[in-house]
């Protein structure tokens, strides 16, 4: 299967745990990724209508190919789209820039299957959450009611990532992941950290500081750690394959048996449900 993600990081993190999914069930895999971090909608229109109005202009395939090049180089099975995670939650910032990618790929790439990702919400303890005045269960809301909505006017199939994170998170054994007092961050020495358990999503470490050369504590609390990795792996698999998540076998070293079995169990009901 020839997979191209027309996105931003929220699909890199498959880079983790989808070809050793793909390899060990026996299926050859092509995946290549039009992503730039962060990306919006309207980044990548913009990133195309600069290519179509300057002939030098190359923002793909770092910045070899233009996307219309990029579309045409192969015989994609799959194209996906999605919207950076920031504004995944206003279908306003949807519009018209979705549409118009979607027809861009539908010219270029006719034979390709055009699938959106349905992206995530934040863990808890994101700073965006607090500046925007909403929790992410009701950035979840919002986001999945956005994304069906570009499904239904666009006629697209939907990747179920963000509802099987939410599953995940609600039925994990062992309970749920426990926000904390912002303020704890000011007291922490290295090597403590805050805390982390339960969480698919987000991870913090200690890092040097490259203007003061001290140490600082670095936190992701948007990104998928392995555990979402894997658990985003099992889902594209079942749903680009149409096949069972449960049989997989492969496991990232990272991730507990246990945990990998139910990860897999989830994958497969979120597909089944959404």
């Amino acid at each position: 299967m020839k997979i191209l993600t027309i996105g931003n990081s929220f699909t890199w993190s498959l880079r983790a745990c989808l070809p050793g999914v793909a390899e060990e069930r026996g299926e050859e895999l092509r995946l290549e990724f039009a992503n730039f971090g962060g990306c919006e909608f309207r980044r990548h229109w913009a990133y195309i209508t600069a290519e179509e109005n300057e002939p030098a202009c190359r923002m793909y395939a770092d910045y070899t190919m233009k996307l219309r090049e990029l579309l045409a180089s192969d015989a994609w099975d799959v194209v996906t789209i999605q919207s950076a995670s920031h504004e995944s939650w206003d279908y306003a910032n949807y519009v018209p820039f979705a549409g118009l990618i979607i027809d861009y790929v539908r010219k270029y790439a006719p034979g390709a299957r055009i699938v959106i990702q349905q992206t995530w919400a934040y863990r808890e303890d994101a700073p965006r959450l607090r500046e925007w005045g909403f929790d992410r269960n009701e950035m979840y809301r919002r986001l999945d009611e956005a994304y069906r909505r570009l499904g239904r006017e666009y006629n697209l199939p939907i990747i179920p990532t963000g509802k099987a994170v939410e599953m995940a998170l609600a039925e994990q054994p062992g309970g749920k992941f426990v926000n904390y007092d912002p303020g704890i961050l000011l007291q922490l020495r290295w090597p403590d950290l805050p805390p982390q358990a339960h969480s698919l999503i987000g991870s913090c470490r200690w890092g040097q500081d490259k203007a003061t050369g001290e140490l600082t504590l670095k936190r992701d609390t948007i990104h998928l750690n392995i555990r979402g990795q894997y658990l985003q792996a099992c889902v594209w698999y079942g749903f680009l394959w149409e096949k069972d998540p449960r049989e997989i076998k492969f496991v990232h070293e990272e991730v507990a048996d246990s945990d990998a079995a139910f990860l897999r169990d989830v994958a497969c009901r979120a597909i089944k449900e959404f």
